[in-house]
């Protein structure tokens, strides 16, 4: 497989590179930069607009649906370029953009894509997602949350149940929501698919105090909300294969396109050694920074393969999973290393260190993604017995009933 641009890909770069260098300046957000939620959201529902009235937003969608109908190798160069600019560009627009779209570009109807790909794609609409549960993370078809048909013969939903770490959830416009409509099966079946108005009688949202100080996340509390059947993605029982999309497009999409370890070098070579040079003089450092370059291009070439893959219609599966482990492991590390050189000053940085703060936060972030879109555990697990085809593990309640498991 060739890494490098083709002549016409290096054309599209180029234009994407000085349309970039034209607007996303005026969207950046500053080294340090503290924003209520609201204001964080409202920038990057801006920035949406822009790139939608640029062009330049859902480039692999149909034309006919908003989108730029590009192939998957222009979208992987665009975020590229893009990652180069410190952008809003955070759940409240990638749920959106990364897990929801998709599900309904496949799994959805003609009237559900006309309803919501434009309208998220032009900022209009912003979504969370609401999945795990107080006892269903890891084992997210352990969930509970169920929904069960009005008795008014109107073939609406009735959704009672609790989610939880449900990022922005406060703020967004809609949400991607799993429930258990039919207990009778086993845990992976009987499970459904909707999107929900967030604004429905019946929703509360409580935000979760996290050791960074932020409220990010959130327990969401579903209590009689009712959803029309027209907001059923996929057939009823579809659930899974419909997290499935979702899950791919989350782990495919971790980390990618903007550098971790690029910035991490000019932070080096800024930190003074004590000794009239720089971190970067250091061997050891230029040997870990090293290391962590090389693991960073191995796996953006191999989340170029998977791209391949998916643009010619072929489902990578447990192989998606392989990014987002790899990914989440030296996000970690490298911030991590950042600290360490800064040294004491990593720990309690001055108050006009705008930088160093940005590395504590992250660092702090960091610990989300080793459980965020499938914890670890659960991943290396999948990838033993899904791509080294290792034995399974034993699993009592796989074709038990749920209404059945204790």
């Amino acid at each position: 497989m060739d890494f490098n641009d083709s002549a016409t890909e290096a054309a599209f770069r180029s234009a994407a590179r000085s349309w970039l260098a034209e607007h996303a300046p005026a969207h950046e957000i500053g080294a340090g930069s503290k924003m209520t939620d609201i204001e964080e959201a409202d920038r990057g529902r801006a920035w949406m607009r822009e790139l939608f009235t640029g062009g330049w937003s859902g480039l692999t969608f149909p034309k006919a649906l908003g989108g730029g109908g590009l192939t998957g190798s222009e979208a992987v160069i665009f975020s590229e370029e893009e990652g180069r600019y410190h952008l809003p560009k955070g759940p409240f627009t990638s749920i959106g953009t990364g897990m929801a779209l998709p599900v309904i570009a496949k799994h959805g109807n003609d009237a559900q894509r006309a309803q919501f790909i434009e309208a998220t794609l032009n900022g209009d609409i912003t979504w969370c997602q609401l999945f795990s549960e107080p006892a269903a993370g890891s084992d997210l078809a352990a969930l509970r949350t169920k929904a069960v048909r009005a008795d008014d013969g109107s073939g609406d939903w009735i959704i009672n149940g609790q989610k939880l770490w449900s990022s922005w959830a406060h703020l967004t416009d809609w949400g991607i929501l799993i429930v258990r409509t039919d207990p009778s099966l086993p845990k992976h079946k009987g499970l459904t698919f909707f999107v929900v108005d967030m604004k429905s009688p019946g929703i509360e949202t409580r935000p979760i105090r996290q050791i960074s100080g932020a409220s990010e996340f959130n327990e969401t509390f579903l209590t009689d909300v009712r959803i029309p059947d027209a907001n059923r993605i996929g057939a009823e029982g579809e659930g899974w294969s419909c997290c499935m999309t979702v899950l791919m497009g989350e782990r495919l999409g971790s980390g990618a396109h903007r550098s971790g370890v690029e910035p991490l070098l000019d932070y080096a070579a800024a930190t003074p050694d004590g000794r009239g040079g720089t971190m970067m003089d250091d061997r050891s450092i230029r040997q870990q920074l090293a290391e962590a370059l090389a693991e960073e291009q191995g796996e953006r070439f191999f989340q170029a393969r998977l791209r391949t893959m998916v643009s010619k219609g072929e489902n990578p599966g447990a192989l998606a999973g392989m990014v987002k482990l790899a990914y989440a492991a030296r996000y970690q590390k490298t911030n991590g290393l950042a600290l360490e050189l800064r040294g004491l000053s990593g720990i309690a940085a001055e108050a006009e260190d705008a930088q160093t703060s940005d590395v504590q936060y992250d660092y702090i972030y960091s610990t989300v993604m080793r459980i965020a879109g499938g914890a670890d555990e659960v991943l290396r697990n999948q990838i033993a017995e899904r791509v080294l085809g290792m034995p399974g593990e034993v699993r009592m309640d796989k074709d038990v009933p749920f209404e059945q498991l204790k």
